[in-house]
């Protein structure tokens, strides 16, 4: 029931938002050309991957530009971030680049409120103590994000993400999703250097 009202809420949001929605993309599309979209793939409940959309605020080349500014941390962010677009600094301050994911709401890969799905090369990495973060579909928002967001790492947020799998409830992700609204607008993302985030990439290149 709770998730067909997700469903339904995220239908509904869809139609109202639907002139930002127009406005976005022809912003994205006269600013940085073709590509208004990001796809990626991410976890979903159980770890099933789902392809998440998010409004593109990157360059096209992003990945091989982070190779080429030597970061240790892939998934991290540099101080006055050559990667981000204009018009996607915005996007990212206001969380509009989220916007799209509504429509992953409405098809059933996430809910409005939940642990953010997480990459696939991360999830590899996963101990089955921060596995317990897939035990419910992952949100457009969710308790670690009204808690620190990106002030925070990664250990930080599995404990958070438990703690919201043990405790969920409707009343809890009315809460959230209120705390989400009243921190819409926030400053510039702080440069956050996240240790496991690096510990596992130089796993990967090892393997």
């Amino acid at each position: 029931m709770w998730d067909l009202l997700n469903r339904v809420v995220a239908a509904l949001a869809l139609i109202l938002l639907l002139p930002v929605i127009i406005v976005v993309t022809v912003w994205i599309r006269v600013a940085d050309g073709k590509g208004v979209l990001f796809v990626q793939e991410r976890a979903g409940r159980g770890g099933v991957p789902f392809r998440m959309l998010k409004f593109r605020s990157m360059v096209h080349d992003s990945v091989a530009l982070s190779a080429k500014l030597g970061m240790a941390d892939p998934f991290g962010l540099l101080e006055n971030d050559p990667r981000i677009t204009r018009c996607g600094r915005f996007l990212r301050r206001t969380s509009l680049d989220e916007l799209p994911q509504l429509w992953n709401v409405v098809r059933g890969d996430m809910l409005l409120v939940g642990p953010r799905p997480d990459v696939l090369p991360q999830v590899a990495h996963y101990s089955p103590l921060d596995a317990r973060r897939l035990e419910v579909k992952p949100g457009i928002t969710g308790w670690a994000q009204v808690n620190g967001r990106d002030d925070i790492d990664w250990p930080q947020r599995f404990v958070l993400d438990r703690w919201y799998v043990d405790n969920r409830s409707p009343l809890l992700d009315l809460r959230i999703i209120w705390r989400t609204f009243t921190s819409l607008r926030r400053g510039e993302p702080p440069v956050h250097v996240d240790e496991l985030n690096i510990e596992r990439a130089r796993i990967d290149r090892a393997a």
